[in-house]
């Protein structure tokens, strides 16, 4: 005769088994969730109205699954231009006037592409050099129009291992002597790139490294992904009285093979964890369209800003890179 457990009474087992009920319920909910579309939902939900660039270049440009043009989706940025030329294209399609963005950051870069120059009061440490063809004129011929000298760019600090980012370091180093940062696995990308103007290898970052300056202190972490040893950086600036922090997300777009793009999630969510702890209240990147400088930079340009427009509070930095995080965790999905 079968007879009831004396350690286990019917309403224990009552409530175990609805706890082991609504356990599965929660796996499965998880489990239907991880789609390309709920991660899309999600980016959506972060990006709101001030992302809609980054989402729409992550969520539906280059990458991993396939073609995803969303309805009605304007093609902006620079990888949506047409066909590249031979030469450097004409200086009235990429040049920018400088711009004082805080008291101690400038952005002296072109309609597409960013370079931040940080000044301390011992030199400069510029945040990316440009295209090798355009570092002359935005960077050294910009600093002069503002009364910044270019020979106290003291370091350049390569984001990533792209001719958009590293080829003016060459010019830099050579007319002024500055160091160039980068990682040890994208100076190992660079030596092996046949095409383009390189600088001679230099320091190598390292993961947390804290670049001192003066007084100001730029700390840079290995964030792979977009590329191998893609650098993002956390910094403060001055707000008149006020310091608040940056955050400068080294890499944006997306890899076509989806492994690098789970790399770039990782590193996306371990960014997330440092911003936060960091209370970063400004989010950069390395290209206007992002990080929304071709709004804020014409309203900066014609007169100082208060808010400053940058200034967007820890919660939207987040979102920028939870925008990052769900565009690529659906195109890795989508790829499958």
């Amino acid at each position: 005769m079968w007879g009831r457990s004396p350690t286990c009474p019917p309403r224990f087992m009552k409530i175990t088994l609805v706890s082991l009920l609504a356990a599965s319920v929660f796996v499965l909910t998880i489990a239907a969730q991880n789609t390309p579309d709920a991660h899309l939902a999600a980016a959506k939900a972060a990006a709101g109205d001030d992302f809609q660039n980054l989402l729409q270049f992550q969520c539906y440009g280059p990458g991993p699954g396939g073609p995803r043009a969303a309805a009605g989706a304007p093609r902006s940025g620079p990888r949506a231009a047409g066909p590249r030329r031979s030469g450097p294209p004409d200086r009235s399609t990429w040049h920018l006037d400088p711009v004082k963005v805080f008291d101690n950051l400038y952005f002296f870069g072109q309609s597409e592409y960013s370079a931040w120059a940080i000044t301390t009061s011992q030199g400069i440490i510029l945040m990316d050099t440009l295209f090798d063809y355009s570092v002359e004129d935005e960077v050294a011929d910009g600093m002069k129009k503002i009364g910044l000298d270019p020979a106290s760019i003291k370091y350049a600090v390569v984001s990533h291992a792209h001719p958009d980012h590293d080829g003016g370091a060459r010019f830099l180093q050579e007319h002024y002597g500055t160091h160039v940062i980068m990682s040890p696995a994208d100076w190992d990308v660079l030596e092996k790139r046949t095409v383009g103007t390189k600088p001679k290898r230099d320091i190598e970052a390292t993961d947390g490294q804290k670049l001192t300056l003066g007084d100001e202190t730029v700390t840079l972490y290995i964030t792979p992904g977009h590329t191998p040893g893609t650098i993002s950086s956390i910094f403060p600036v001055k707000d008149h009285d006020a310091t608040h922090i940056v955050a400068l997300w080294g890499g944006v777009g997306l890899n076509p093979d989806p492994e690098p793009v789970r790399t770039y999630i990782k590193s996306a969510e371990r960014f997330s964890e440092i911003v936060k702890q960091a209370d970063a209240d400004i989010i950069l990147t390395n290209h206007t369209d992002w990080d929304r400088s071709k709004i804020n930079l014409p309203e900066l340009a014609k007169a100082p800003v208060t808010p400053n427009p940058y200034i967007v509070g820890n919660a939207r930095v987040l979102n920028f890179l939870k925008v990052a995080q769900e565009c690529a965790a659906a195109r890795v999905l989508a790829s499958n």
